[in-house]
């Protein structure tokens, strides 16, 4: 028979008592309150807590130890006024804990402050000095906090003492665990006890934060470094664990803890905190350190895919397990997103079975104990022995976790984690890996929301910009474009390759002010005006000067880059305008580059009567162009100039003749906290170069005479004997159509290219010629159209720059 102390013991209630209890007073007060806290994760299943009191200025609680994940994710703040009716305020003046669900938190003072997501707030009382303080704790369960819960949390609260901040006094001796860094010297003050940790003496040290950093292991200086960043410190990540090099021996495991101190009134900012030796805390997979170090690594991980790879990093090697796979769940299959190892060979049969492309689609049916575990949404561990399935005995034959991942009340995707060797689950470790499965669910699922909208805002882009780029008369075109992924932002980036009249293209690429909605408005209105322009036939200083003044009538605060190239694709020439952007890059036929260097003008929008000067390029068949915004080339760790020799060099070692790859090369590094538009295009020059004669029309009586004895001598000096009546009917009607219905000059112009023969008639109106619809015996007019449509195999019309050519072709003998 069971006693009834038997089984209260196995209640998380107790659990948490003698967890609290074993956590002596030998650690200093603030390490003792942050384990303190984070029992809070493991036997609360909260996310965030942390603790208030009251600080220098009395009115104020501010915020002196924290947990889990960013405070800023539920719109938390550092501080509360102590007279206000915050939660913190108001257990704090009542003496009694308070528990609040998303209905009372949306009625709340704070509620605009809040993120859309539904998750509980409690709040109860600590005691300590000036009156105590208050400690909060998140949840984003459904239900939030059960009564178990709640019974963890008030042993919580009633452990807690607050520390007194050990402040550093200017010119006085810093407490033996602290430092002081100024952010703008990197001059630090320490205590004599993290100098012992790295090995120096008070002789040996130069007061620089360099000396300390270079005797870290060199893999974790990154992410040492990271912690100084004003910008990573504000969302509440004010720990770090990191290793010193040793003189004989494994390195050393440090923690370190710091808070930045904003500057003002001439004094810089600062970064004080402690460091301590860790080595005692990492001595088994049972540290509840480690949950902190995945929610902080989720807390970061914007979509599913690196949602999957921080939970592999965090538990594989630490649990020293053999297979780890994340899979989401989608109806009654596992959609696998991350495999650990990812060979084929190192899993089940039934897996390697269903493996379709990059992961396996694994059937759920096939695997009871799986299914059983996703339909209870309790963890599954199965010591070595346990008969299984096959499909789950070989992946882990000496032991297995299946973890399901549930947020919300709802099953998302499930943990598998396999041992090839006999494994013993131990409490702690069974708590962790609970734990953790609690924190990858909620973080999977914002993923989920994420990637949506990420994808939706994708698509939007997409559809601002063309769906396929047109064929090139001698050349090929290749365009890329990657959205930023810091956020839901749509941006402003974009591309076009506009085909022209007489074998020209224009290749145009832009980057319009900012990252939202109405910076993707501009960018489709920018891209449709500068298309309008080219295809009137203006050249390209009046097409971007038509397009800067269209956004100055705009009335918008926004304003946009652009780089206009005309391509002349029988001569191999072009000429381009820039307005505020990048030059064009050009890669030659011997490998070499060039970025040619020639005045350009404001970007548009900002002023109204701006010049835009034209500069002249020569291409030589083979000649790759290349244009891109400032997201490729552009970063903080380097300048424009280094950004564009460094694409410069990548079109250098590439192979145009695959112009495909040689743009995904050059994104291959880009960075996504801004998006990237590149557009490159290689000019190949004409097989069969046309031949063209123009002629001005006289008004004189005999015009179309004329014409037509113009386009004889032209006939003749080209040799085309075939269609030489047509020719000259057609010749006849449209230059008395346009000397009849316009006024202001009027040009012939003859082409002949791959036995077709084109006539072509521009004037000055902008009016499309009407085909009638009915013509009676009596008219005298009206039939010219006609005839060219009868007599010539195509016809039609085009704008250009004031007014309109119509054009009839003629197909000739081979």
């Amino acid at each position: 028979m069971v006693s009834e102390g038997a089984v209260g013991r196995r209640t998380r209630t107790l659990r948490a008592e003698l967890a609290l209890k074993t956590l002596t007073t030998d650690l200093d007060a603030r390490e003792r309150l942050r384990r303190i806290l984070e029992q809070t994760l493991v036997f609360a299943g909260a996310s965030f807590a942390g603790v208030y009191t009251p600080g220098d200025d009395a009115d104020l609680l501010c915020l002196v130890e924290s947990v889990g994940v960013p405070r800023t994710l539920y719109g938390l703040r550092d501080s509360y006024p102590a007279s206000g009716g915050s939660p913190a305020a108001e257990v704090r003046r009542a003496g009694h804990a308070v528990w609040l669900g998303p209905e009372e938190l949306a009625a709340g003072c704070d509620s605009r402050r809040l993120p859309s997501g539904e998750f509980h707030l409690a709040a109860l009382p600590v005691r300590g000095e000036r009156g105590g303080g208050c400690l909060l704790a998140v949840s984003e369960r459904q239900d939030g906090f059960d009564t178990e819960d709640r019974a963890c949390l008030t042993l919580i609260a009633e452990a807690v003492a607050i520390p007194v901040p050990a402040e550093a006094v200017a010119g006085g001796e810093l407490p033996a665990g602290s430092f002081d860094l100024a952010m703008d010297t990197g001059r630090v003050e320490v205590g004599g006890d993290i100098l012992a940790l790295f090995g120096l003496g008070p002789d040996d040290f130069d007061g620089k934060v360099e000396t300390l950093l270079g005797l870290t292991v060199p893999e974790d200086l990154p992410s040492l470094m990271s912690v100084v960043e004003p910008d990573h410190m504000a969302i509440g990540d004010r720990e770090l664990e990191f290793r010193v090099l040793q003189p004989s021996g494994p390195p050393k495991w440090l923690r370190l803890r710091g808070r930045l101190l904003p500057g003002g009134d001439g004094r810089p900012a600062r970064l004080v905190g402690t460091v301590g030796d860790a080595s005692q805390l990492r001595s088994g997979v049972n540290d509840v350190a480690r949950v902190q170090r995945l929610a902080a690594a989720l807390a970061m991980a914007p979509t599913v895919h690196d949602v999957s790879q921080a939970v592999v990093a965090a538990l594989r090697k630490p649990l020293r397990a053999d297979r780890i796979a994340l899979a989401e769940l989608e109806g009654d299959r596992l959609v696998v997103t991350v495999l650990d190892p990812p060979e084929p060979g190192a899993w089940p049969e039934l897996w390697r079975q269903e493996w379709r492309s990059e992961w396996p689609d694994a059937p759920v049916r096939a695997m009871p104990t799986l299914a059983a575990a996703l339909r209870e949404g309790r963890a599954v561990i199965r010591p070595a022995g346990t008969d299984l399935e096959p499909a789950l005995a070989e992946v882990g034959p000496g032991g297995l976790a299946v973890l399901p991942l549930s947020a919300g009340g709802r099953v998302s995707g499930a943990c598998l984690i396999g041992w090839d060797e006999p494994h013993v689950f131990g409490p702690d470790e069974r708590a962790l890996l609970t734990a953790s499965a609690g924190l990858a669910g909620q973080a999977l699922m914002r993923a989920h929301a994420f990637d949506a909208e990420h994808e939706l805002v994708g698509m939007l882009q997409r559809q601002l910009l063309p769906r396929r780029l047109p064929k090139l008369p001698g050349g090929v075109a290749v365009a890329r474009y990657l959205p930023t992924t810091a956020g839901l932002e749509v941006g402003g980036d974009w591309y076009d390759v506009i085909p022209l009249p007489d074998n020209h293209v224009a290749l145009v690429i832009g980057d319009v002010q900012g990252h939202n909605a109405g910076a993707a408005t501009l960018m489709g209105q920018m891209r449709t005006a500068l298309r309008a322009y080219a295809v009137e036939g203006h050249p390209p200083d009046v097409v971007v000067s038509h397009a800067n003044r269209l956004l100055m009538d705009l009335e918008t605060d926004l304003f946009a880059t652009c780089c206009y190239v005309d391509v002349d694709m029988e001569e191999g020439s072009a000429w381009y305008v820039r307005a505020g952007h990048l030059p064009p890059v050009l890669r030659h036929p011997d490998g070499g580059t060039e970025v040619p260097e020639a005045d350009g003008g404001p970007p548009l929008g900002v002023v109204t009567q701006a010049d835009f000067p034209m500069s002249p390029l020569r291409l030589q068949p083979g000649t790759v162009i290349a244009l891109t915004t400032d997201g490729l080339v552009e970063s903080k760790e380097a300048d424009i100039d280094e950004g564009i020799d460094r694409l410069a060099h990548g079109l250098a070692v590439s192979d145009p003749a695959h112009l495909g790859l040689v743009a995904d090369a050059l994104l291959g590094n880009a960075r996504r906290d801004d998006d990237v538009a590149l557009l490159l295009m290689r000019y190949d020059g004409l097989a069969t170069r046309p031949r063209r004669e123009n002629w001005t029309v006289w008004r004189v009586p005999e015009a179309a005479r004329h014409a037509r004895r113009f386009t004889k001598r032209t006939l003749r000096l080209w040799g085309v004997t075939e269609e030489t009546d047509v020719i000259l009917l057609i010749v006849s009607e449209l230059v008395t159509n346009a000397l009849v219905h316009t006024d202001g000059p009027v040009r012939l112009d003859l082409t002949l290219v791959n036995h077709r023969f084109r006539v072509s008639v521009a004037d000055s109106s902008p009016r499309t010629p009407v085909k009638p619809t009915s013509i009676g015996w009596e008219a005298t007019g009206g039939r010219g159209i006609l005839l060219v449509e009868a007599m010539s195999a195509a016809w039609g019309t085009v704008p250009v720059s004031g007014g309109k050519q119509v054009w009839a072709d003629i197909a000739l003998d081979a």
